[in-house]
Parts: structure tokens; sequence; C-alpha cells
């Protein structure tokens, strides 16, 4: 039986119509990329601040971007950076804005192209037996702390506003995160600075013997995306596109959170209750907000103060924000003063 011409040239074009709509919607859509495929080497610390990169793993955000992301893990956001600036590493994603304006004082070439978390976890584990259970009995002990990394400025400041100099306080370096609990229970120090999940298990152990306090002080520290300044230059596509998959992932988070949870809960090996605590912690959200420079100039007058930097002035962090790359997916969430 033949079909008349007449109705099957418009069938056709419907078709053809429908198609090239359907390619055009992909095109457009996010992670929608057509063109060749980028190898990266992610540099990261696996913990809670790297959920969001669990979760564009698992959704294949980063294939859907054109990009084969091998992840490195790293014991701190600091080993993270100085592997990317050795050439271990493209990227970083997990690294603090404290251990940014430490490379920044160092005249390294190192640019932020956005914020992947906002967090307040940082606690204070400390020995009763020690005579501590009010915050000013820190004065004279031996406190652990994770030394060029954030904890070390937390620290200073907890003391600063609890009216303690800090020659009052003996800081003895634990060397990696893990280590913090072993240096408490064992005794080494007679309190420490802890990051999760190491502050739960310090307490655990200690038992009736803990006392804990809030280290931060209401002050939020940035987990950071770093990358090399000449790598940008070079690869401010790949930047843009990596982006694009981050901010899937924070939109899969949004709208799947208990799937979001399941993923972080299994990367982890956590319990249900510390994927909840996880989630009232962190914030998030990929952005680059007038936050971020405000809380970097304060850290680089307490380095500059402490005299933990040769450098003597302030520099304008604005030269060390890249961006354009967030500019062009999220401009919503891009709020900074030049």
């Amino acid at each position: 039986m033949k079909m008349n011409k007449k109705i099957i040239f418009p069938i056709l074009a419907v078709v053809i119509i429908i198609l090239a709509a359907a390619l055009i919607a992909r095109l457009r859509a996010p992670g929608g990329y057509s063109g060749p495929t980028e190898s990266i080497t992610l540099g990261a610390q696996i913990s809670e601040v790297a959920i969001p990169l669990f979760v564009a793993q698992d959704q294949g955000f980063f294939e859907q971007n054109g990009l084969a992301v091998t992840v490195k893990a790293y014991d701190t956001g600091l080993k993270a950076l100085n592997g990317m600036l050795n050439g271990e590493v493209d990227v970083v994603a997990t690294v603090s804005e404290y251990v940014m304006v430490g490379k920044i004082l160092d005249n390294q070439p190192v640019k932020t192209i956005g914020i992947l978390d906002k967090i307040d976890f940082v606690s204070i584990v400390a020995r009763k037996d020690r005579g501590i259970e009010r915050a000013s009995e820190l004065r004279g002990k031996r406190v652990g702390v994770l030394l060029g990394t954030n904890i070390e400025f937390f620290l200073g400041r907890f003391l600063e506003l609890h009216r303690i100099n800090a020659k009052d306080v003996t800081s003895v370096d634990i060397g990696t995160y893990p280590h913090s609990v072993d240096a408490v229970v064992s005794g080494k120090v007679d309190a420490v600075l802890c990051v999760p999940p190491y502050d739960k298990v310090a307490q655990s152990q200690l038992g009736n013997n803990a006392v804990v306090f809030p280290a931060q002080s209401g002050q939020l520290a940035y987990t950071l995306i770093v990358c090399g300044s000449e790598w940008l230059k070079l690869h401010s596509n790949v930047a843009e596109r990596f982006l694009k998959a981050m901010n899937q992932a924070e939109r899969y988070m949004i709208q799947h959170p208990q799937e979001s949870r399941a993923i972080a809960k299994r990367k982890l090996n956590l319990t249900d209750d510390d994927i909840t605590k996880i989630w009232l912690q962190n914030e998030y959200s990929l952005t680059l907000d007038q936050s971020l420079i405000t809380a970097m100039e304060e850290e680089a007058r307490w380095m500059i103060k402490n005299k933990l930097t040769r450098e003597k002035t302030i520099p304008d962090f604005t030269n060390y924000i890249y961006v354009d790359g967030l500019n062009a997916i999220k401009p919503e969430a891009v709020n900074i003063i030049r």
C-alpha cells in the first residue's frame, strides 16, 4: 500500500522538527555538553564537605558536562592545595579560605572559582580530669591543633574571645584530623580542636570525662574550589563545566534530599543521626559572596598580627577570585564587590 506523498512529507517534517527541538533542548539543558571529553584530576578531602562532589559523581553530572574526573584523596585541604601547587592535581574542591589566604600571602598563584559549602562544626573536646570544665580553664593547658589550617585560626580567635593570651596555651600539632582522637583520649593533650566525625568519636571514648565547646564562635568557614592561575587561563571552559556539574549537584540535593543523604551515608559510612547533624552544620550552596572577602581579610589580619607571614599588608582578595565562570551559569549567586 502506497502512502500519498502529500501525507509523507508533512509527517517527515514534523518528525525532523521534533528531533531538532529535542537536540536543541539537550544542548541548552544543564549538562547538555556535546564536545570532546576533558580529563581532570581533582584533589579532595574525603569528608562531609565533599558531599556535593559525591552526588555529582553518583549522578553522572561530570560526564554530562564532558569531564572525566579522577579524584585524589588527601587528609586535609592544606595537603590537597599543596598537591595542586606541586602539579599532582588540576583542581582542589575542598580547601578552606584560611589555607588559601596563607598561600596568597606567600605569593602563590591561586584562584577560587566558587564556594562549595559553608560550615560551623569545629569544636574543642577537653578532658575534665585535667581541670577543664569552662573555657577559661584552657589557660596553661596543652591543646591539639592542626597547624596551617583554619583550625589554627579558630583556636586563636576562641582564646581571644575568652581573654586568654595565646602564649598561655601550648599548641600541639596533631598532624591529621584522625589523630585528634588519640591525642586527647590518650592524654597527650588536655584538649583538642576537632571536626566531624572525630569529635563524636573522641566524646564517645572519653565518656563523662569529656567537655565540649563550640570553637567557631559564630564565624562560618568556607569550603572553596581552587585552581592555579595559569591552569585557569588555559582551561576556563573546563572550569565552567565543572561549576555546571556542581550546580546540578546542588539542585539535586535540594530536589532529592533523601537520595542525597543516602549517597553521603554510603560514601562516608555514617549513621542516620550523623547525616541529620551534617545537614544542619553545612550550607551546601554554590556561591561567591562578599562574606568570603570579609573572612579572608580578618584571617589575613590575624596571620600578620601573629607573625605567621612575612607580609605586612592585606592584599586585595578580589584579585584571587574568578567570577566569570559562576556568573555564566548562576549569576544570582555572585555578590563580590570590586
